[in-house]
C-alpha cells in the first residue's frame, strides 16, 4: 500500500499473475479499512489465477462491459450522484459474483422490485436486461451459459385470444382531458405536456431540442434528425405562440427545462424524470391514462378526425419524408400549419398565466398533496387498475 501525501487516500500497487500492473486507489486514508480491501483483492486475484475469471466477475464488472459493447441501459438501474447508489436491478447485484447469482435470488429480487405486476412487466424490466447482460457474461467466458426461468402468462395454446390492458401511452385522450391531467402538474411539466399535444413531438425529440431550432414567427420547428434517421420540420400550432416566444426570447440553450430550470439529462433508451411528477398529477387528478406519449397518439386521431390528409398528418408526425421535405426542412409549408392548426383548443387552457410567460413561472411547483387527497388518488387508481384488467 501506498500514499502520496499523509492525508490522501491509500493506493495498491503491485503486479498480478500474469505480470500486469496493478495501480488501484482504495477510496479511504484509513489504513485499517485499506490494508482490508488489499486483501480482499489479493484473494481476488488468487481465485482468479486458479478458478479463472468465472470466479471472480460480478455482474456490475458484466454490465460495465455489457454497455461498452454497445448493450441498452434500460431498466438496468440509475445511478444517483448525490447519493453515489443505484438504484433497480444495479443495485440490488453490485459487488454480486455472476457465480454465485442464483434463480431463486432472481426471484426474489422481482418481487421486491416490481410486486404484482404482469408476467409480461416482469420479463420486459427485469428479465430481459439481466438475460442480456448474462449472456454477454457468457459471451466472454465469464459465466457458463444457463437457462433462466422466466414467469409465464396462464393463457397457452393457438386458440387462446390474449386480453391486457394497453399500456398508458399506447392510445389517444381527449384533450378535455389532457387538460384535466394537465391541471395537476407544476408548470414546467405543463409546458412540456401543452407542447407535445400541440405538435406530435416525440418526447425525445423536445428534450434535446434547442431553442435556435424553433422559429416562432414562421410557425415552424426543424429537427435536425428525427428517429427515422432523416432532418424535418414541425408545424407550430397558434396556441403555443405566446408560450414559445418567451422561451426563445428569454431563455436561449435548451427549451424545456426541469422545475429546477435545469436541461433535462437525457440517456439514450432510458427515461424517467418525470415519473415521480406525473404519478403525483394522476392522484391529484385521478385522470391515469395520459402519458408524454399519449399527445403523439392524440395529434394523431384529431388530424385524422379534423380529415386532414393522410400524407400531411405523416409530415406532420415524421413518419415520412420525400426528397422535397428531406432537402427544406428548414423553409416553413403553409399546408402543414394549416394542418397543426385543426387541433382543439380550451379557453381556460389558453388563459393560463404560464402559456405566456412559462420563464418566470417555471419553478412553480404543483401543490402538496395531502395525505387525504393521496389516500382517495389511491382508491381511484386502484379502481381503475381493476377496470382495465377486467
Amino acid at each position: 500500500m501506498w500514499q502520496r501525501t499523509p492525508t490522501s487516500n491509500y493506493i495498491i500497487r503491485g503486479t498480478d499473475f500474469q505480470g500486469r500492473e496493478i495501480h488501484e486507489s482504495t477510496k479511504t486514508t484509513n489504513k485499517a479499512a485499506a490494508e482490508g480491501l488489499r486483501i480482499k483483492r489479493e484473494k481476488q486475484l488468487l481465485d482468479e489465477q486458479v478458478h479463472g475469471k468465472k470466479a471472480v466477475v460480478t455482474f456490475d464488472q458484466a454490465v460495465e462491459s455489457y454497455l461498452e459493447n454497445g448493450g441498452s441501459p434500460r431498466f438496468l438501474g440509475t445511478f444517483d450522484e448525490e447519493t453515489g447508489k443505484w438504484s433497480g436491478l444495479m443495485a440490488e447485484l453490485i459487488g454480486v459474483p455472476l457465480r454465485s447469482i442464483t434463480q431463486k435470488q432472481m426471484n426474489d429480487i422481482g418481487n421486491k422490485l416490481y410486486p404484482g405486476v404482469l408476467p409480461d412487466t416482469l420479463n420486459r424490466q427485469l428479465w430481459t436486461p439481466f438475460i442480456a447482460v448474462w449472456r454477454h457474461a457468457a459471451s466472454q467466458e465469464w459465466a457458463e451459459p444457463k437457462m433462466w426461468i422466466r414467469p409465464k402468462t396462464k393463457l397457452k395454446g393457438t386458440n387462446v385470444v390474449r386480453l391486457k390492458p394497453k399500456r398508458v401511452g399506447s392510445y389517444p385522450t381527449e384533450y378535455e382531458t389532457a387538460w384535466r391531467f394537465i391541471k395537476g402538474c407544476g408548470v414546467a411539466n405543463q409546458c412540456i405536456f401543452t407542447i407535445l399535444f400541440y405538435t406530435g413531438l416525440r418526447p425525445i425529440e423536445l428534450f434535446v431540442m434547442e431553442t435556435t431550432q424553433v422559429n416562432v414567427p414562421a410557425r415552424w420547428i426543424t429537427l435536425p434528425k428525427s428517429k427515422i434517421g432523416e432532418a424535418r420540420g414541425v408545424p407550430i400550432h397558434e396556441a403555443l405562440v405566446p408560450m414559445l416566444t418567451d422561451m426563445v426570447e428569454n431563455r436561449p440553450g435548451k427549451l424545456v427545462r426541469t422545475w429546477e430550470n435545469e436541461p433535462f439529462t437525457v440517456y439514450d433508451d432510458n427515461g424517467g424524470q418525470m415519473k415521480k411528477a406525473i404519478a403525483a398529477a394522476r392522484l391529484r387528478t385521478h385522470v391515469f391514462d395520459v402519458a408524454p406519449y399519449t399527445a403523439r397518439h392524440t395529434v394523431s386521431t384529431e388530424l385524422v378526425v379534423k380529415n386532414v390528409h393522410p400524407y400531411k398528418k405523416d409530415q406532420i408526425l415524421g413518419h415520412v419524408a420525400d426528397d422535397m421535405s428531406r432537402h427544406y426542412t428548414h423553409v416553413p409549408q403553409p399546408d402543414l400549419i394549416e394542418a397543426i392548426n385543426k387541433l382543439p383548443t380550451i379557453q381556460e387552457w389558453l388563459d393560463q398565466d404560464w402559456m405566456k410567460e412559462p420563464v418566470k413561472l417555471v419553478s412553480r411547483r404543483a401543490k402538496t398533496l395531502k395525505k387525504t387527497e393521496r389516500e382517495a388518488g389511491m382508491r381511484a387508481l386502484k379502481e381503475w387498475s381493476a377496470r382495465r384488467i377486467a
